[in-house]
């Protein structure tokens, strides 16, 4: 039993009169939210291959028709053996061969030289307090622009397209052929004309009939405060013009985030680590810390330990479309000296005497824990 046919219009979301700009605009919509470099979950990467199935096939004349007929074009040609029509070439043949074929009677019809242009994707490095605060930078993109000799024409200059002399301007040839039901008429489109319907008999001398050209040009990008690595920033219409000068796609520029010399991030709070001498943590002091919005006082209280963090609320990153920060975490890395002279070393074991601190003992496995609360425990 054949497989039912596939709801190509409700994949997209849209009615079977959509137009096919509303066909465009459905898939760029589900495509964005679906796309594998966007979405990594395996159903999506799924659904988006669904959705790019029905646009392909909705966007193509032919396809659709046999999709308003109740058919499947995916499916012609599965199982010909059982299929008393496969010789005709699929569902299609089989309704021009009872109802006729070619543009009168619905047929694939020309194709339009204009089509839309695909989308572009490039890389921004920015630096941290770039990422943070926003910024606005001209990039130099390549990409293919509209052809300003013949303003995407794709003629030289003073001459214009001509009816295709092979089709008559249908974009089509049609061919009859008897068989066993009759005259079967059949339609394929033109290769003088790849089905558009016209020729250029003067092409244009610096695209030579495309309509567009590749060109460097500058843009400007404004970078939004708190953007974070791997994240883009859409510019419609700034991608690449399409064949016969057909409207631009988008460009996408994804951010690059710059490692920092002190900070890492994550997400729109900072981690930094400080190094303190071990005299320094005992005694306690204070220390100056470049934040990103310039110099803070750090307290470094008596007794700090090694590995305790010291938080600075609302000294992060900026969170995205947010007024709210995020909060600067500053790790401590109590220094223990490796090198003592022999004064230093004097004046060490008189302190560990004064303190009843037992080295030898504090290193034995049964006295470790008990010495060592005694030693730090606020003697």
């Amino acid at each position: 039993m054949a497989d039912s046919p596939r709801d190509y219009y409700g994949l997209l979301g849209v009615s079977k009169d959509a137009t096919p700009e509303e066909l465009k605009r459905a898939y760029r919509k589900l495509a964005r939210q679906l796309h594998p470099d966007v979405n990594p979950d395996a159903s999506a990467q799924e659904r988006f291959k669904e959705v790019t199935t029905a646009y392909e096939v909705l966007s193509d004349p032919e396809k659709r028709r046999i999709v308003d007929l109740g058919g499947d074009p995916l499916q012609q040609g599965a199982g010909s053996a059982g299929n008393p029509f496969s010789g005709f070439g699929g569902f299609g043949d089989v309704f021009e061969a009872f109802f006729g074929g070619g543009a009168a009677a619905g047929g694939r019809g020309r194709r339009s030289r204009v089509r839309p242009g695909a989308d572009a994707l490039l890389q921004m490095t920015l630096t941290l307090d770039e990422a943070a605060f926003g910024v606005r930078k001209e990039l130099n993109v390549e990409t293919a622009v509209v052809c300003d000799t013949c303003a995407g024409s794709g003629c030289a200059p003073g001459t214009s397209p001509k009816t295709c002399a092979s089709c008559g301007g249908s974009g089509e040839l049609q061919s009859v052929q008897r068989s066993f039901l009759g005259q079967v008429m059949t339609s394929r489109p033109c290769p003088s004309c790849a089905g558009t319907g016209e020729q250029i008999p003067t092409p244009c001398p610096t695209c030579g009939t495309e309509g567009r050209v590749r060109a460097r040009r500058t843009i400007t990008v404004d970078v939004p405060g708190g953007i974070e690595d791997g994240m883009r920033i859409r510019l419609a219409g700034q991608g690449e013009v399409g064949p016969g000068g057909g409207p631009a796609g988008d460009l996408y520029v994804e951010i690059a985030e710059a490692p920092h010399d002190t900070f890492t991030r994550d997400g729109a709070d900072l981690h930094c680590t400080i190094a303190v001498p071990m005299t320094a943590a005992a005694l306690g002091t204070d220390l100056v810390l470049t934040t990103l919005d310039g110099e803070e006082k750090l307290e470094i209280r008596a007794g700090t330990q090694s590995g305790a963090v010291l938080t600075l609320r609302g000294k992060g990153v900026p969170k995205l479309r947010s007024s709210a920060r995020g909060d600067l975490h500053v790790h401590v890395d109590v220094r223990t000296p490796t090198r003592l002279d022999d004064e230093q070393e004097r004046l060490l074991r008189e302190l560990a005497d004064l303190r009843h601190e037992d080295v030898a003992a504090v290193t034995k496995g049964s006295g470790l824990f008990g010495k060592m609360r005694d030693a730090f425990g606020g003697r």
